[in-house]
């Protein structure tokens, strides 16, 4: 498994509902997508949940590293280029995943933390210790499902967390879902990747 997120971060005055009319009118398009394990439609509004900025967030978990390489070279990613411009990718190796409770429902929200590293940790215990907390958290009421990653350049996790309904205040950064596309959740795993 893979993670993935752009962020593209919109003037304070943008009218949201313009990605709002391009979710829906374009978000079924990765809905069978080969090798896409799912792409949550994340949207932040400034002065909504915290948010300080406008922005249109999607994050992606791959099955397959091919089919993500497929997708940021091909059509679809180009529309974003040309509308928007070229936005800086991160991506993470995927460590953890497991479905929630209200996996059936259509999330509304979802959470995306980052976590630095100290240089003085051990990675693999500090990791154990956050899997184990993603698992715990993946039989919370109200978790669609839940995803830890790495990204092993600047020693970083990535807490992901996809929200039947509004997401606690203290995940992280909250984004409201505008459309999911989940075609391939039943091959991303379940449980630690390592």
């Amino acid at each position: 498994m893979h993670a993935m997120q752009y962020a593209i971060t919109l003037p304070a005055d943008y009218d949201m509902q313009i990605i709002r009319h391009r979710v829906k009118s374009k978000g079924h398009l990765l809905d069978d997508f080969e090798g896409l394990g799912l792409k949550a439609y994340g949207v932040r509004e400034r002065g909504v949940d915290g948010s300080p900025v406008n922005q249109y967030a999607p994050f992606y978990l791959w099955a397959d590293p091919e089919a993500m390489n497929r997708f940021l070279l091909g059509d679809g990613f180009r529309g974003v280029v040309r509308d928007f411009g070229r936005p800086v990718v991160q991506h993470w190796q995927g460590l953890f995943h497991r479905p929630g409770p209200a996996a059936g429902a259509l999330p509304r929200a979802f959470t995306r933390r980052t976590e630095s590293l100290p240089e003085s940790a051990d990675v693999a215990t500090v990791i154990a210790n956050a899997a184990a907390g993603h698992e715990e958290l993946a039989a919370s009421d109200g978790v669609h499902s839940t995803a830890l990653a790495l990204d092993p350049r600047h020693w970083e996790l990535v807490h992901f967390t996809l929200w039947a309904d509004a997401a606690p205040d203290s995940a992280g950064d909250r984004y409201q879902v505008l459309h999911l596309s989940a075609p391939g959740t039943g091959r991303l795993g379940a449980g630690r990747q390592w």
